[in-house]
């Protein structure tokens, strides 16, 4: 199978898409702060931006549309006609094929995660007597977290994709398969063969 750079740029300009986004929702995390009602002695939570959230869906849906495209020309390594056997590449191949999967089931979990953290907020309020209430906020990291394991996804699938071009067993049938045509020759065909020779002398 040869190396198509019209795939290898999509899948890089999504990964690449889906790190801009994980990064912008690690920025714009929702803040709380709590705030008294101005009604009673209460207090409770008043949330910032929920733009984390958007962004972290975005990048999730990118990276899953890239993983999927990569997965569908290779035929997830294991539906196509199979590596040939012996090689570095096919070696290279399954261990890139593993990294890739792994790196793209974190990411997609720090930005799931992330943004369904980020989403929820503390809807109850404060107790009397000037006690504040604890306003749930998304961790510091987790969408950070998303973004690395999207660049590791971004260079393990890359690396994939091209050790399987290289191990893709498309050109050894050919190959092989010229081979077998040259040799299946008929008896019968013998004396033409050699009449043309002769005659080429």
């Amino acid at each position: 199978m040869a190396v198509s750079v019209s795939i290898l740029t999509v899948v890089t300009a999504l990964h690449l898409l889906a790190f801009v986004f994980a990064f912008g929702a690690e920025r714009r995390r929702s803040t709380a702060v709590p705030v008294p009602d101005q009604y009673d002695e209460k207090t409770f939570c008043k949330y910032g931006t929920e733009a984390s959230t958007v962004y972290g869906m975005s990048a999730f849906g990118l990276l899953l549309v890239s993983q999927a495209l990569v997965n569908g020309v290779t035929k997830c390594l294991c539906f196509g006609k199979g590596l040939v056997t012996g090689t570095s590449y096919t070696v290279w191949a399954i261990v890139f094929f593993v990294v890739s999967w792994v790196s793209f089931l974190g990411a997609e979990a720090c930005l799931l995660a992330g943004s369904a953290r980020n989403a929820y907020h503390t809807k109850s309020e404060g107790i009397y007597k000037g006690k504040e209430i604890s306003c749930a906020v998304l961790p510091v990291g987790v969408f950070a977290a998303g973004a690395a394991f999207t660049l590791m996804s971004l260079i393990a699938t890359i690396l994939y994709y091209l050790a399987h071009s290289k191990a893709d067993t498309g050109g050894w049938e050919k190959h092989q398969n010229d081979g077998i045509n040259i040799g299946m020759t008929t008896p019968s065909d013998a004396p033409k063969q050699q009449n043309t020779e002769f005659n080429k002398v």
